[in-house]
């Protein structure tokens, strides 16, 4: 190709327009357009061909999500989105890319939560000293999310978002009894966690909406926190995975599961440390566990009884947050 007409093509995916791969001319993805140097005549790449939009704002973004509805979606960190366009399991129109939009990166704490935007990456915020303190069960959980190099990239709304059964950030939001902030171009709105995931991959998210932050209740003056999960390789989907947060003033603990159901699955229960064992064993029962090639439903609520045992007994032992 001339080098002419690779300087237009580049020219033609800027920021905040609308490229769409010309497949009559040979090419049958946006990805090419990304890399005009290396367009190829009948280069046929993995995903189905889609356009692309880099909004400068969250208002930019909204009108797209509106006026196309169900044929878009959002790329935030795209640990998720990537390999399902790369199978085609998803076929959007459109992808609308929020990764500019530094609005969306902040991390603000109040008295009451934390909140952090959709786009805060998973890295920074496990290394954020302001998470570290007053969200501390968010902390234990991160490590055991994917691998370094994927929390490099991976953000914490963009896996609220995709709301994997199994994954640990909807898990400990669910936990901890967060919201979900959402915007669309008619309305801005806050979703409990609880109201939020529905199913796998199930959200109350409308097609018009996008996650703008995640608010993180702060950690009571006494309250113990602990992470456990299981999963065949490090940084695999866990199998089963517990989070527990301990609250000494009332007695009481809320224990969630993650993997066991088809969304995160939390209990709440009276708590002595004399009955840690029951507690863990009445909480197991009162979870759905599904089946499947992993592990039997049987398997996965002996696993819940097990971690939720090691998480009571870890935070049973573990100081209290101080305000």
């Amino acid at each position: 190709m001339p080098k002419g007409a690779q300087r237009r093509n580049a020219r033609s995916f800027r920021v905040g327009k609308i490229a769409r791969a010309p497949c009559a001319r040979g090419w049958t993805s946006v990805s090419d357009f990304a890399h005009p140097t290396r367009l190829r005549l009948g280069r046929v790449m993995k995903p189905a061909p889609f356009g692309y939009l880099r909004p400068e704002s969250v208002a930019e973004a909204c009108e797209a999500l509106a006026r196309h509805g169900e044929e878009a979606r959002i790329l935030a960190g795209g640990q998720s989105l990537g390999a399902m366009l790369n199978m085609r399991l998803v076929r959007p129109a459109l992808l609308v890319d929020i990764n500019r939009l530094d609005t969306l990166s902040k991390i603000e704490v109040t008295n009451e939560a934390v909140i952090t935007g959709a786009m805060v990456r998973q890295a920074d915020a496990l290394a954020d000293a302001r998470i570290r303190n007053n969200v501390p069960l968010l902390s234990m959980a991160l490590p055991h999310v994917g691998h370094y190099q994927t929390r490099n990239r991976g953000t914490l709304g963009g896996s609220v978002a995709h709301a994997d059964p199994s994954a640990e950030i909807p898990l400990v939001l669910a936990t901890l009894g967060g919201e979900v902030e959402l915007k669309s171009a008619r309305r801005t709105r806050r979703v409990r966690a609880a109201d939020f995931f529905r199913s796998a991959l199930v959200t109350a998210r409308a097609p018009e909406e996008v996650i703008t932050a995640l608010h993180w209740p702060a950690a009571g003056q006494r309250t113990r926190y602990a992470f456990e999960e299981f999963s065949v390789r490090g940084g695999d989907y866990a199998i089963v995975a517990v989070a527990c947060a301990l609250d000494e003033e009332r007695r009481s603990v809320r224990l969630g599961f993650g993997g066991c159901g088809e969304a995160p699955q939390v209990v709440e229960l009276g708590y002595g440390p004399e009955a840690i064992a029951q507690i863990a064993a009445d909480a197991a029962g009162k979870i759905e566990c599904r089946a499947d090639l992993q592990a039997s439903t049987a398997y996965r609520r002996n696993l819940a009884v097990v971690l939720a045992r090691r998480v009571l007994t870890a935070a049973s032992m573990r100081q209290a947050v101080s305000a």
